[in-house]
């Protein structure tokens, strides 16, 4: 299923969203397709720089963040920032700008710290040296967070070549759902960028938007908008 609008214009320009995916664009065409896989060897995150098992790339406390704007390829890209295109400007609209953006950054270290985890509790030592890049974890705390602000929307979804109308929550938590099935079946091997993907990236990230974005709600720090 291919989204592409949720019916909701934001109340004023999405200037941090629409920051972040102009990074995201840049970084790919002007470093990564200039420099090939040397930019991804050198700029991606490594399980294995956390607990000093190797020295790879940037050091870890970089790398978490260089490692955002990397993707492996165009379909990787296409298809993440089309989900913030759709998802990111309404929770921008909620949190603000500066919230949204901690959001985005927070919700891509916890997610890189999940995957980083489970890794290392389950994988090997080759799959520890398997680099780490996307932005989707950051992209799945959003995730998480539009599904509390706005449940009750409409994502329009491509299904083969049939539009559909489908409930936010349903999407969403069938989304969910799907990449905490899959990540069980990770456990031993939890690879990511073009070798696999980081389910357990996508759980951390989305779970973290969901329970921020549930307290920050319930104190009344932030309101839904009414749709």
């Amino acid at each position: 299923m291919i989204p592409y609008s949720d019916g909701i214009p934001a109340r004023r320009f999405p200037i941090v969203n629409t920051t972040l995916i102009a990074l995201n664009f840049a970084v790919f065409l002007f470093y990564e397709l200039p420099n090939g896989e040397a930019a991804v060897d050198r700029a991606s995150f490594y399980p294995c720089n956390v607990d000093n098992a190797c020295h790879m790339g940037v050091p870890w406390g970089v790398g978490w963040i260089t490692a955002m704007f990397l993707h492996a390829g165009w379909d990787h890209i296409l298809g993440n920032m089309l989900f913030l295109v759709i998802f990111g400007k309404n929770v921008e609209d909620a949190f603000g700008r500066i919230g949204y953006l901690l959001l985005y950054f927070a919700g891509g270290f916890v997610a890189t710290m999940t995957q980083t985890a489970m890794t290392l509790f389950f994988g090997s030592a080759s799959d520890a040296q398997i680099p780490t890049l996307g932005a989707s974890g950051a992209i799945a705390a959003v995730l998480g967070a539009y599904l509390v602000l706005y449940p009750s929307s409409r994502i329009s979804t491509l299904v083969g070549w049939f539009p559909i109308a489908i409930p936010a929550w349903v999407f969403l938590g069938g989304w969910f759902l799907y990449q905490f099935f899959e990540s069980n079946y990770s456990l031993v091997q939890p690879k990511t960028g073009g070798s696999g993907v980081a389910f357990f990236a996508h759980v951390g990230g989305f779970v973290f938007g969901f329970l921020v974005t549930r307290v920050l709600v319930g104190t009344d720090r932030i309101a839904p908008r009414q749709i």
